[in-house]
């Protein structure tokens, strides 16, 4: 009896270390996966992120790509002017191209009473042709700052979207590009969790859970709610579709399963991307398992004591516990190799995603970039065209005459830059001839001949026989970006003055260009060659961008120079042969 007694207590023993030895493992464990599992969520979450962003900004290039679109003007009905119905229908046309070409909900432009003239689904029984939109907020901003966002329930569709418009035609109508993110929502729900996006007040916008939409996370004071209400055009804004647990979790309604929360920083429009993972598939498992093996262990430690007192009779009923043990082991760490295989699949599917978003991305910022180099040489021709017919009016025939070769030189530069496109998809030219500098400044002079006569303008004569190795029309092209850019910053300047200084300098011929404005804002100065970085409202932020690459295919340089006053930019040129 004594030898049984002792071996009861040792078992009773083990057991009892074993409780409070697995209960210790399972706090540990659990603090481990938390951390393990708060890194994964961050990670998916910026991929979600991205993915969301990529989609927005490729879309956010069509309406400022469409705003000086000829078909747009010709449709557009200003004061004693009634467009024909052919120019409407051709605008309806290309609306309806561009729409199913980008895979957008809808684009449709509004005149300046806030009445739709031409919209993608004018076929459609809901077309939007002919509908008020001046209740909408983001009609009413774009005809004041240029452009706006707005997300809303569509009144028409019935379909909630992301609605992004850009004043055009002059400020005679508003483009709008409507995007819906069901692809994106689909997208996230094969990624497992559940994905949401809110705006500044806390309000769901887009959701891997479409029920979830339109939700409020916090409670919001009743002034606000209305505000939130008429803005996203719904009746009455559900309550959370969640409730908050210790620790930062969430339990989703209808539901017991904690889910860890991680959310963005809020972008400039104030939306947050959050995340809700579940514990019940990444942590409780590995908590259990771990206060399994623990138990375990102890529990084998003290069948070992046991099988001291009496060794014979425990042997095989060790043996058996040990054996089913590692199964167990065996069988949970198969389980979790499964759900990290699983995890890396989803991760796989976000990034592919992502690639093909951003593809898309850079079409929409071809696509601007044509509109960019084509703008500056189409202005010049308007003007020269305006005053050719004042002339010829005054019977001034050879300034006419001079006037009509300088639009022959304008057009012959757009076939230019068309060719060069051209050659760009072909890998073709990368400017190897030998230009006259003189003869590009002349060009550039010339396009920007309107805007040049508000700025005092100092340039020494360049030698004539400076030839530099570059192609005519491009370093035209970079000539007319940096002095743009010059004459749009000296906006509101008292006397304002641009200097062009040359030099020589061995194999290299310097062009520093130099205006005595208010100089490059600090936060844009970091970021001055990276595509869409700019500080002007209708601004796309491409032009330098443009003319940097231009000048490394040349083999020279673009670069800002630090200056005194104003802002400083230097062209780097190497002296052809």
């Amino acid at each position: 009896m004594n030898r049984f007694r002792a071996v009861a207590m040792v078992l009773v023993a083990a057991v009892l270390v074993a409780m409070a030895a697995a209960g210790v493992a399972g706090a540990i464990t659990r603090h481990v996966m938390l951390a393990r599992l708060q890194t994964r969520a961050g990670q998916d979450l910026r991929l979600r992120q991205a993915l969301l962003t990529s989609e927005i900004a490729r879309f956010r290039l069509l309406p400022r790509a469409l705003a000086d679109d000829r078909d747009l003007v010709a449709a557009t009905p200003v004061p004693g002017h009634t467009p024909a119905p052919a120019a409407q229908a051709a605008l309806n046309r290309k609306l309806e191209a561009l729409a199913q070409e980008f895979g957008a909900a809808a684009i449709y432009v509004i005149d300046r009473q806030g009445m739709a003239f031409g919209a993608s689904n004018w076929r459609q029984p809901h077309s939007f042709i002919g509908r008020d939109y001046t209740f909408r907020p983001y009609f009413q901003q774009a005809l004041q700052t240029g452009q706006a966002q707005q997300f809303a329930l569509g009144t028409a569709s019935h379909r909630p979207g992301l609605y992004l418009a850009t004043r055009a035609a002059g400020g005679a109508a508003v483009v709008v590009v409507k995007l819906e993110f069901d692809g994106i929502e689909s997208a996230w729900r094969r990624a497992g969790g559940i994905t949401y996006v809110t705006d500044r007040a806390g309000v769901i916008l887009v959701a891997s859970r479409p029920a979830w939409r339109f939700a409020a996370t916090t409670p919001l004071d009743p002034g606000l709610a209305r505000v939130e209400r008429l803005s996203l055009g719904v009746a009455a804004l559900p309550t959370a579709p969640f409730a908050l647990a210790r620790d930062g979790m969430v339990v989703p309604a209808g539901t017991d399963t904690p889910h860890l929360a991680v959310a963005t920083a809020p972008d400039a429009a104030g939306w947050r991307v959050n995340l809700a993972l579940p514990l019940a598939g990444a942590v409780y498992p590995a908590v259990r398992v771990a206060q399994a093996i623990t138990a375990l262990i102890v529990l084998l430690i003290g069948a070992v004591a046991a099988a001291l007192v009496e060794r014979a009779r425990q042997r095989r009923r060790r043996t058996a516990q040990l054996e089913s043990a590692v199964a167990q082991a065996t069988a949970e760490l198969r389980s979790e190799i499964h759900e990290r295989a699983a995890a890396e699949a989803r991760a796989a599917t976000l990034r592919e995603g992502l690639r093909q978003a951003n593809r898309l991305a850079t079409l929409g910022q071809v696509t601007a970039s044509v509109a960019h180099e084509t703008a500056q040489p189409v202005a010049a021709i308007r003007n020269y065209a305006a005053s050719a017919t004042l002339l010829l009016n005054r019977g001034e025939s050879a300034e006419v005459a001079q006037n009509l070769a300088a639009i022959t030189r304008l057009a012959d530069r757009i076939g230019a830059v068309t060719e060069h496109l051209r050659g760009f998809v072909r890998k073709g030219s990368r400017g190897d001839g030998a230009v006259p500098l003189a003869e590009a400044i002349d060009g550039a002079r010339l396009i920007l001949k309107e805007q040049l006569g508000r700025v005092a303008l100092s340039l020494p004569a360049p030698d004539p026989a400076w030839q530099v190795r570059a192609e005519k029309t491009r370093l035209e092209q970079v000539l007319v970006i940096v002095l743009q850019n010059a004459i749009e910053a000296l906006a509101g300047t008292a006397a304002p003055a641009i200097r062009l200084d040359i030099r020589r300098d061995g194999a290299m011929v310097d062009v520093d260009i130099a205006d005595n404005g208010p100089g490059l804002a600090p936060d844009i100065a970091p970021r001055l060659f990276t595509p869409f970085a700019t500080s002007r409202p209708m601004g796309l932020g491409l032009g330098l961008v443009i003319a940097k690459d231009i000048m490394e295919e040349f083999g020279g340089s673009l670069v800002h120079v630090p200056s005194p006053t104003g802002a400083c930019f230097r062209i780097s040129l190497a002296v052809a042969e």
